[in-house]
C-alpha cells in the first residue's frame, strides 16, 4: 500500500511539537549545554535540524541548486560536525525562530507532493514519504539527545513506528555504509509497540530474526543507545551482524553511545513477546 503522507505530515508536526515543549522553556544558557553527541550542544542539536529542514525543502523545489550543495559539502569535506560549527554564533531566539520557519516550511512544500516521487539525498535518492519518515526519525533522535542533557522523560508514541520502518529499510544501507557485502538472507523484525500490539517486518518463516520493545529498537537503530542498554535481542548471525552496525541515518557511520551510558530502556512492567509468540513480563 501506498504510504499515507497526510498521516505523515500529522505525525511529524506532532513530533515537532513534542520537541517544542522541550526547547521553549529552556533559559539562554541551557543551550548551551553539551548533549550526549560528543562536542554538540542544544544548540547544535536544534540548528541541524532547521538546516537539513532547509536541504529537504531544497532537495524537492530545486534538485539542481540540492546536488550542488552537496557537491560542494562533499568536496570542502564538510560533514555534520562542521556544519554545526558554522551556526554556533546564533542566540537561542535566532536558532529557534530559524527551526520554526524550516520546519513550518518543510511541512508546507512536502503535504502538497506526490509520496511516491523521488527526490535527491545525501545518501541514496528516497520517496517523499521517506524523506518525511526520515526527517521525524531526525526530530525524535535529536530531540532524545535534548532530553537526555535536560532530564526531560518523553513518552513513547505510535509515531515510533515511523522510526522503526526506516530503521528496518536502512538494513542494506548500514552494511553498505561500513563497507561490507549487504546478506541476501532476510531478516524478521518483531517489535512491540508503546501500545503492547505486535509490530512486524519481513518474512514469518525467516531463520534470522530481531526482537524486543520498539522504544529500545527505535533508540539502537539511530545510535541514542548503546545496544547493551536495551533489550533487544538477535537471532542468528545476520541479525547479529546487522544489529552491531545498524544506523537509521544517511551519511557515514556514527560514533554512537558508549555500554553503560545510560540505564537500560526498557520500562518496568511491560511486556515482550518471545519468537514463539508467549509474552513476559519484565522486572
Amino acid at each position: 500500500m501506498p504510504a499515507d503522507l497526510g498521516v505523515l505530515i500529522e505525525d511529524l508536526t506532532a513530533e515537532t511539537a513534542a520537541l517544542r515543549t522541550i526547547i521553549d522553556p529552556l533559559a539562554d544558557a541551557d543551550w548551551q549545554l553539551p548533549t550526549p553527541a560528543p562536542g554538540w550542544t542544544i544548540a547544535d542539536q536544534v540548528s541541524h535540524l532547521a538546516y537539513f529542514d532547509e536541504s529537504a525543502v531544497r532537495s524537492a523545489t530545486n534538485p539542481d541548486a540540492f546536488m550542488a550543495e552537496v557537491a560542494r559539502l562533499t568536496e570542502g569535506g564538510v560533514d555534520a560536525d562542521t556544519i554545526a560549527a558554522q551556526h554556533r554564533h546564533m542566540s537561542r531566539a535566532q536558532l529557534r525562530d530559524w527551526f520554526g520557519r524550516a520546519r513550518s516550511q518543510l511541512l508546507s512544500v512536502f503535504a502538497d507532493l506526490d509520496p511516491a516521487a523521488r527526490v535527491p539525498w545525501f545518501g541514496p535518492p528516497m520517496s517523499v514519504a521517506s524523506t518525511v519518515t526520515a526527517r521525524l526519525m531526525e526530530t525524535w533522535a535529536h530531540g532524545q539527545d535534548i532530553a537526555d542533557t535536560v532530564g526531560a522523560r518523553r513518552e513513547p508514541t505510535h509515531r515510533l513506528r515511523h522510526v522503526a520502518h526506516i530503521g528496518v529499510g536502512a538494513r542494506a544501507f548500514s552494511h553498505v555504509a561500513h563497507r561490507l557485502p549487504v546478506p541476501s538472507e532476510p531478516v524478521r523484525v518483531e517489535l512491540v509497540a508503546p501500545s503492547g500490539e505486535l509490530w512486524t517486518w519481513g518474512p514469518a518463516g525467516a531463520a534470522d530474526a530481531v526482537t524486543g520493545p520498539a522504544l529500545d529498537f527505535c533508540l539502537l537503530v539511530t545510535q541514542r543507545r548503546h545496544r547493551a542498554d536495551t533489550a533487544v535481542i538477535a537471532h542468528g548471525p545476520v541479525a547479529q551482524q546487522w544489529l552491531t552496525i545498524a544506523q537509521a541515518f544517511a551519511g557515514p557511520p556514527g560514533s554512537g553511545r558508549v555500554a553503560g551510558q545510560f540505564a537500560a530502556s526498557i520500562v518496568p512492567g511491560s511486556h515482550q513477546r518471545n519468537r514463539d509468540g508467549t509474552t513476559r513480563e519484565s522486572m
